[in-house]
């Protein structure tokens, strides 16, 4: 059985993506799981992070990132960062990168038969004025609460256009 995206198993595939796979997008990653769970959404989606860039393949998230997730009750501890590859296009209908320089990367890997979405996390929440989720990597422990703001905002908008479409 395939759904309208063409995924193999019906579940619907989205991938979040940022540099190194350390902080934004495995933050994405957990928050989605858990928005998408309290949405009874969680056994039709096939959820993953992934980096641009191969520093940190095998390690778990920044320390940072998991004790900002810990204090808001989610648990990305046993996520690893691994490496965007092309076939992640056939496997994920929907790709959200973190900022414009990924997006621009993930552009230039992107298959031309490739028909899934491919954009910002941050569109999903124009009323943020913002496009681009700032990389809290160099600086403190607010850089990573901002990350959870954000990605907490898109989580929830992205669960709601789910949840209008085939994916219930």
């Amino acid at each position: 059985m395939k759904d309208e995206f063409g995924a193999p198993d019906g579940r619907t595939g989205i991938l979040f993506v940022c540099m190194g796979n350390i902080c934004r997008s495995p933050t994405a990653e957990g928050v989605f799981r858990s928005t998408a769970e309290r949405a009874g959404l969680i056994q039709r989606l096939d959820i993953d992070s992934a980096g641009t860039h191969d520093y940190h393949i095998g390690a778990p998230p920044d320390r940072r990132a998991m004790i900002a997730a810990r204090r808001r009750g989610y648990d990305i501890a046993e996520l690893r960062a691994r490496l965007i590859h092309v076939g992640d296009f056939a496997r994920f209908q929907h790709i959200y990168a973190m900022d414009s320089a990924n997006l621009a990367l993930l552009t230039e890997l992107r298959p031309s038969g490739y028909s899934g979405h491919l954009g910002l996390l941050l569109d999903l929440v124009p009323e943020l004025r913002l496009r681009d989720v700032p990389d809290p990597y160099y600086g403190g422990p607010e850089g990573f609460e901002r990350v959870l703001d954000l990605v907490e905002c898109a989580s929830d908008a992205l669960v709601e256009r789910l949840a209008s479409t085939s994916v219930r």
